[in-house]
């Protein structure tokens, strides 16, 4: 229940799937709380996997959702009713925004991911929303664009990125890498079966390739619990300091300021916020749809070759792509598949060793001097206070977009 009255209620929630939703809001709720002239309260909706991100903002309280799709519109009236709620903000996540502006909460829907959507995830979007924040990208694909056409009140927003406490560095640090943090988003992803297959082949590849190189000191972060993280480092061949755990969203963008490369899964979110502080950064292997556009925008940004790729036998991203067209959920079914497969594969040791390799080969080849803030620089840094001034607009009082 509503503790302060003088304060103005937002829902906000993130979509469940990796990370990246919630460092979003993370970002877009400290943008929002300096840019009111109002005191502003937040109550947060679902987004378990999110909320051990968001410990650094004062959320005042966390509801569940149902289990039950049929469930969840009664309970979000409830909430919002009980709560008062004025506006909501929501990332990613269609379904609950459409729910939510149906309960009468005027809502700001942020798309990190327009240039992902065809005709067959028309449906899941919520094009009617009050005011529909699209982030800039490198490319928008041609299928994407009629989908786009039909958002009521689109709002093209640079990107959504957080600001760490510690001096941003102008330039990466000239020499060898000699300290690195591996980050690990997407791991538990709805429909995902067994979220525990890309670290099982991953992880090992990627701490060998860094012994290789002669890194003297890696975190391991993401969402991996203590006793998988403990599995998966052998200390006969890691670098001579390998720490693991998950860090709250200030403390990773921190952590990435003050190391010397950045290996990880390539959500958009994470290869924004390195780029904003020009971080020497590697795409490990793709863990799902997005995932592949994101390391090639990286890719032709930066100029050199940072991308791992799955060895041909586990899945070409060609086949994952094309199938794109009958909506994102196809192709998940392909790249699902084929993770667990290798996985599951007595012989699994082969691709973690070709895996090895070519992340070797990427860190030994990065050169001097790149641009390391290339991706970032194309869309901008200032899409929290553009998406903070888009919920304030649709504040009561405030004038409402057309």
């Amino acid at each position: 229940m509503r503790t302060d009255s003088n304060a103005r209620t937002v829902v906000v929630s993130g979509v469940e799937f990796g990370w990246g939703s919630t460092g979003k809001l993370g970002a877009i709720l400290s943008a929002a709380r300096r840019r009111s002239t109002e005191p502003l309260r937040f109550v947060g909706l679902a987004s378990g996997l999110g909320r051990p991100v968001l410990s650094e903002h004062a959320i005042d309280h966390w509801y569940d959702l149902p289990n039950a799709e049929e469930d969840v519109p009664a309970a979000i009236n409830a909430i919002t009713r009980s709560e008062r709620a004025a506006a909501a903000v929501v990332v990613l996540d269609g379904a609950l925004a459409k729910t939510l502006e149906a309960s009468g909460v005027p809502t700001v829907f942020v798309d990190s991911l327009p240039f992902l959507w065809a005709e067959g995830d028309r449906a899941a979007l919520p094009l009617d929303a009050t005011a529909y924040c699209a982030q800039k990208c490198v490319e928008l694909p041609p299928e994407c664009r009629d989908v786009l056409a039909s958002v009521r009140a689109l709002h093209w927003v640079e990107a959504v990125v957080g600001t760490p406490s510690v001096t941003e560095p102008s330039a990466p640090a000239a020499g060898p890498y000699r300290t690195a943090v591996v980050s690990l988003g997407g791991l538990r992803a709805p429909r995902l079966a067994d979220w525990t297959a890309y670290p099982r082949i991953v992880v090992p590849a990627v701490l060998e390739a860094l012994a290789a190189y002669g890194i003297h000191e890696v975190h391991v972060a993401g969402n991996l619990p203590a006793d998988l993280a403990g599995q998966l480092v052998d200390a006969s061949i890691t670098p001579p300091r390998v720490s693991t755990g998950a860090l709250a969203h200030g403390e990773f963008l921190d952590r990435v300021a003050g190391c010397d490369v950045l290996l990880t899964s390539p959500g958009l979110t994470t290869l924004l916020e390195a780029g904003r502080l020009r971080v020497p950064t590697i795409c490990l292997p793709p863990q799902n749809l997005s995932q592949i556009f994101n390391g090639r925008f990286h890719r032709r940004a930066i100029g050199v070759e940072t991308r791992i790729a799955w060895p041909k036998g586990v899945f070409t991203e060609e086949e994952a792509l094309s199938l794109r067209t009958r909506g994102e959920d196809h192709a998940l079914e392909l790249i699902y598949a084929a993770i667990a497969a290798v996985a599951a594969d007595p012989d699994c040791r082969r691709t973690t060793v070709a895996l090895r390799d070519d992340i070797l080969t990427v860190l030994r080849g990065t050169a001097e001097g790149t641009d390391w803030g290339a991706l970032t620089a194309t869309v901008g840094v200032d899409g929290a206070a553009q998406v903070a001034d888009a919920l304030l607009a649709i504040l009561p009082g405030a004038p409402r977009p057309a």
